[in-house]
């Protein structure tokens, strides 16, 4: 069988404002460990740091340098932009201006060789794009990026956020979105989203045809393994930073603003205030621009003392905190899926999360539900999760079994189905179960079974 060879984008900085992506594109990495196909991966690095997935793939694995036109966060660079700044009024003449060039604009060309695991360095070719030259026969965005090109292409919204919390969002942003979004989606073969939810907003709000958008649930990426006495040590140095003998809740979340941070500072001074309960809370993840409100607001409620924000933690002492911590809470106010429930999950954590968007979806009954537009409500969860142990073994019991109805293979499989269909391949047994809904069991069903169990 002829072999077939994807290309994956993962023009991202992995220590930057995209840690949801980079659990996409860990999940991605499981493609490569599939023994039973004749697929072939290249993955393409951002210019800055092509080589910042090296770890996460086997030895071997074919990683190319993507272009200067891309940002290192995945998003197009326009060239222009500093001289329509300063056009100021004159913006329309340079949108024309760049209308005109756009056709004689050269693009940088990776020539890929499938004999070497090398970076492939590239060179200016007029006219001719980037991602069609790469030797390939399919191309994945796997995040809101893309690039129309004669390749079949599959595409990851991943959720429409903008339209549901537009108050978040610039109207500069929400006219880009729009029209990157429903344009990637018409132009890709195949659109693929991690829940229902998603695929229905994506349906009704972009008028694209079911058929053409796929449901495959994330799975997440294996613990890594770490020896008794670096576990140790880690315990250690955290437990001087945090003082982890005393209970916490853990909530893991860049500092966007849907992350719904300052309603969980209300609620937690909330319960100081009425409760006399004095709830810690560690609140780790990258710190966006919205982290000055945030800690505005964290000060002027006097929390400095109960609740830290450490910022982004490596990977190591994340893990650490997930196994200390009495609970895991997730209080967004929108998601397409949640990483952190996952990795909650994997560690034995107890979770409470947000009654919101494709959070239902993902938890089944593994988790406490709340409204986290009602800061009373995120307060009494966050009472309850704390003081009724009976609660969180038996949310700590429905999280292990939730957790099996996600698989990482099951996952990357029907990746790979998809990347077959949109090349025209023939399609086995397994990747048309896959490709017919059969990737996770729903919601509904995983209730009655965990009740039954």
């Amino acid at each position: 069988m002829e072999k077939l060879r994807v290309a994956i984008n993962a023009q991202i900085k992995p220590d930057g404002p995209s840690g949801g992506i980079v659990t996409v594109l860990r999940s991605l990495a499981a493609l490569t460990e599939l023994e039973d196909g004749v697929e072939e991966y290249v993955f393409i690095g951002p210019y800055e740091d092509p080589e910042w997935m090296r770890p996460m793939l086997p030895p071997g694995q074919r990683i190319v340098r993507g272009p200067r036109f891309m940002s290192s966060d995945g998003w197009k660079i326009d060239s222009l932009e500093p001289f329509k700044r300063r056009l100021g009024p004159l913006r329309p003449l340079a949108r024309g201006v760049r209308r005109f060039l756009a056709p004689q604009a050269q693009t940088m060309v990776a020539e890929v060789s499938f004999e070497s695991d090398a970076v492939q360095q590239f060179a200016p070719v007029s006219s001719r794009s980037f991602f069609q030259n790469l030797g390939c026969d399919v191309i994945h965005f796997p995040f809101q990026s893309f690039e129309a090109c004669d390749l079949p292409s599959v595409y990851n919204p991943h959720d429409l956020q903008h339209l549901h919390l537009g108050e978040f969002f610039t109207s500069t942003e929400i006219s880009r979105r729009e029209s990157l979004y429903p344009a990637a989606c018409r132009a890709a073969h195949t659109v693929v989203v991690a829940s229902q939810f998603v695929k229905r907003d994506v349906v009704e709000r972009y008028g694209i045809e079911s058929k053409k958008v796929q449901v495959i649930p994330w799975a997440p990426p294996p613990l890594p393994r770490l020896l008794p006495e670096d576990e140790e040590s880690i315990n250690r140095a955290l437990q001087r930073k945090f003082d982890l003998a005393r209970p916490f809740a853990l909530y893991p979340a860049m500092t966007w603003e849907h992350k719904n941070h300052l309603r969980l500072l209300e609620a937690v001074a909330y319960l100081r205030d009425n409760e006399a309960v004095d709830l810690r809370v560690i609140c780790t993840g990258f710190k966006t621009d919205f982290w000055p409100t945030i800690a505005k607001r964290l000060n002027e409620l006097g929390l400095n003392e109960i609740v830290k924000f450490p910022g982004l933690v490596p990977s190591t002492e994340l893990n650490a905190l997930y196994r200390a911590a009495q609970f895991v809470f997730v209080p967004t106010l929108f998601e397409a899926a949640s990483a952190p429930v996952f990795e909650a999950w994997q560690h034995g954590a107890p979770v409470a999360c947000s009654k919101v968007t494709a959070l239902p979806e993902q938890v089944a009954d593994a988790a406490l539900f709340f409204d986290p537009f009602a800061v009373k409500e995120i307060a009494f969860a966050l009472a309850r999760m704390s003081t009724d142990s009976t609660l969180r073994e038996d949310l700590r019991r429905r999280g292990t079994l939730r957790l099996k109805d996600f698989s990482l293979e099951r996952t990357a499989k029907a990746y790979r189905a998809v990347y077959r269909r949109a090349a025209g391949r023939e399609l086995n047994e397994e990747d048309r179960r896959l490709l017919g809904g059969a990737g996770c069991r729903s919601a509904e069903t995983r209730s009655r079974l965990s009740r039954d169990e």
